[in-house]
């Protein structure tokens, strides 16, 4: 008897040391992807959220006509709203990219490659950004373009690693930990900027120098820490399906990807839901700094402390809402923080100008159920790929995430030049969100999951 229980147990050693050899190296390739959140979303909390917005709109009131217009290709565009259009030119050019890095990427399994030259594309345009100056807005205009798509693609090519480095349970958790890196590196980095910006004179700068610093200071941070997970994430070697089609050009690649995913119909509701209610958050984050200044006229320290609360906030938010979707699931969790982005705002179109305590308050709300949004949204998405098929469906996310929000910034930019209020234009994001829960409330999760062939977690 003793000697067949040992010899079980002789048996069963080998098998309980491969799964501990695979679990840390799961642990290590998740924590060199955590880096790639901590080295790229110092560009979104610095650059997109904080400095270029306003200080774009300065460059563009610069070289305005005496009816404040400017014509890039001739076209008449309001200065205060050319900011928005810009995003809305970066998302554009986002989606011819984003199916086509997706495409290539699953075919080929080289992943890490396309990553490393979208992440430094977007980083050295970035960094070029210092040399903003004067009535320079189409540079700006051009590297922000740049910048936002590089960011974009590069974002496929990190999400896609999500179902290949965690379990089924782990997701959750581990999407919400890189979200959670993300904001403490956007944390760090505003606080540089804030002792930058505000002792400009100290340092022997002038203001508009301590921004463009600040501006090139989020591509050198880009770049340096993604080395990290371009170190320890790995390719995987891929099964080429029979008849499998070559990448083609973005527009075709998108379509044959649109597609595919039609096999599928629950995942496509659940990316309908996502890109509507998504195209309003990304539309707050990119302009909040504009109604901040413009509308609530606070100075740009007031506005880089706001976003430095949204920062740490949406750390501890992040991580309490992973442990609310364990408890609760996923899909309940984004639903609830769909209903507070909805109040947030209606709470934002009546703040009093020049009164910043309220705009703190504001930024609380946001940091509060910003990450997490995210981050659940992020994850859930993960149970709905097919296997093999990662980067090609997350480039279908990204598209919603950011390739298809350009429809926020538009909508933005075009009730401003219209009615020439802020505050109307905040207010009408409200219909992402509200539209956004009900199709996400309409969604069958759980047989989503089954049907794309993927294990069912616990909690959804």
């Amino acid at each position: 008897m003793s000697a067949d229980k040992s010899s079980r147990t002789e048996e069963a050693e080998p098998g309980a040391e491969d799964d501990r050899a695979a679990a840390a190296s799961r642990r290590r390739e998740q924590r060199g992807w955590y880096f790639y959140d901590f080295a790229v979303s110092v560009y979104s909390a610095s650059v997109l959220t904080v400095f270029l917005g306003p200080y774009l709109t300065e460059l563009a009131k610069a070289a305005a006509d005496a009816q404040g217009f400017v014509h890039p290709l001739g076209i008449p565009v309001r200065a205060g709203s050319f900011f928005a259009y810009s995003v809305s030119a970066s998302v554009i050019l986002a989606v011819l990219l984003m199916p086509l890095a997706g495409a290539v990427a699953d075919r080929t399994g080289r992943k890490k490659p396309l990553l490393a030259v979208a992440a430094y594309t977007g980083a050295a345009a970035t960094t070029a950004m210092f040399f903003l100056g004067g009535e320079r807005y189409l540079l700006g205009g051009f590297l922000l373009v740049v910048a936002n798509a590089s960011l974009s693609v590069s974002m496929v090519l990190y999400n896609a690693y999500l179902p290949q480095i965690s379990t089924p349970d782990e997701r959750d958790t581990v999407s919400s930990r890189g979200w959670a890196f993300g904001y403490t590196a956007g944390s760090v980095m505003l606080v540089m900027n804030l002792a930058l910006y505000l002792g400009h004179d100290t340092f022997g700068v002038s203001e508009g120098t301590a921004v463009r610093i600040c501006l090139a200071s989020a591509g050198l941070w880009w770049g340096a820490f993604a080395l990290i997970p371009l170190r320890r994430l790995r390719d995987r070697a891929v099964v080429r399906e029979p008849g499998a089609a070559p990448a083609v050009s973005g527009w075709k690649q998108l379509v044959a990807t649109l597609k595919d995913m039609r096999r599928y119909p629950l995942t496509l509701s659940f990316l309908l839901a996502y890109l509507i209610y998504n195209d309003g958050v990304q539309t707050v984050i990119s302009q909040a700094s504009i109604y901040g200044s413009e509308e609530l006229q606070l100075e740009q320290s007031t506005l880089i402390g706001a976003v430095l609360l949204v920062q740490v906030l949406a750390v501890g938010g992040a991580l309490g809402m992973g442990r609310l979707a364990r408890i609760y699931g996923a899909k309940r969790t984004i639903l609830g923080s769909l209903a507070a982005w909805a109040v947030t705002l209606g709470v934002g179109y009546f703040l009093p100008a020049r009164t910043p305590v309220w705009f703190f308050a504001l930024a609380a709300m946001i940091g509060l159920v910003l990450g997490g949004s995210q981050a659940l949204s992020r994850s859930l998405f993960s149970h709905l790929v097919p296997a093999g098929k990662e980067a090609e469906y997350f480039s279908a996310y990204e598209m919603s995430d950011r390739g298809l929000s350009w429809v926020g910034p538009l909508v933005f930019g075009l009730t401003y030049q219209v009615t020439g209020s802020y505050r109307d234009a905040i207010i009408s994001l409200v219909a992402f969100f509200a539209l956004g829960f009900l199709l996400l409330a309409r969604v069958p999760v759980r047989r989503a999951v089954e049907a794309a062939g993927n294990p069912v977690p616990e909690r959804l």
